[in-house]
């Protein structure tokens, strides 16, 4: 049974709950995109804080894109999802093939989306990273890992929803996780939206405007 209309909607929710960080100095909303955008851009909006964007990218499975080996993100950062990995076992040229593909896709969006800028001062601010969900949690933890190579103050992942046990896991590698909604059967981030469409870059920019 979906939770949530769309992506406005449960941006809204989760604003909601992030209320209490409205005052926080130097504050700043990360959404990955390009699904992270829209709940990104709610919750910016409700804490008067800026949005940008930080751009990672999942490594399908071979046959089943959908499910993740794991995810690379700027700054040379590989995460492996481990039973993931071993479950698929994929051929070292296979997996190479995938992350040379991937890290393409990562370096066409970044040049399309950020035309050239670089990315904002990230140094002791406190990083309100946000996607539209997370599953196995790959492409997050490869945020938070890349992004602490740039020494933030603090990095609180918040998403609507996401399994039990992925924020767990997250919990390790954030300062703080927010998610109002952690479901047990988790099959895929869209069953809990009525209308979940993939976004197109053209939206993406509209969003960054």
């Amino acid at each position: 049974m979906p939770l949530f209309k769309n992506r406005t909607e449960a941006g809204k929710v989760l604003a909601r709950k992030l209320a209490s960080l409205k005052d926080t100095p130097n504050l700043l909303v990360m959404a990955l995109p390009r699904g992270g955008l829209p709940i990104g851009a709610e919750v910016s909006k409700a804490l008067n804080c800026p949005l940008d964007i930080f751009i990672v990218r999942k490594l399908g499975t071979p046959g089943q894109e959908e499910l993740a080996l794991g995810a690379i993100a700027l700054g040379n950062v590989t995460v492996y999802n481990e039973s993931v990995l071993e479950f698929a076992n994929p051929s070292e040229a296979a997996l190479s093939q995938i992350i040379e593909q991937e890290k393409k896709e990562l370096e066409r969006r970044n040049d399309l989306y950020r035309k050239g800028k670089p990315i904002p001062e990230i140094k002791n601010r406190t990083i309100l990273l946000v996607d539209d969900g997370v599953a196995t949690g790959s492409t997050m933890r490869a945020a938070i890992q890349a992004l602490r190579q740039l020494t933030p103050k603090k990095i609180i992942v918040a998403v609507p929803v996401a399994p039990p046990d992925t924020i767990h896991i997250l919990k390790r590698e954030a300062d703080d996780v927010l998610c109002p909604e952690t479901p047990e059967a988790f099959m895929a981030i869209g069953q809990f939206y009525e209308e979940f469409p993939q976004l197109s870059d053209e939206e993406v920019k509209e969003y960054l405007k």
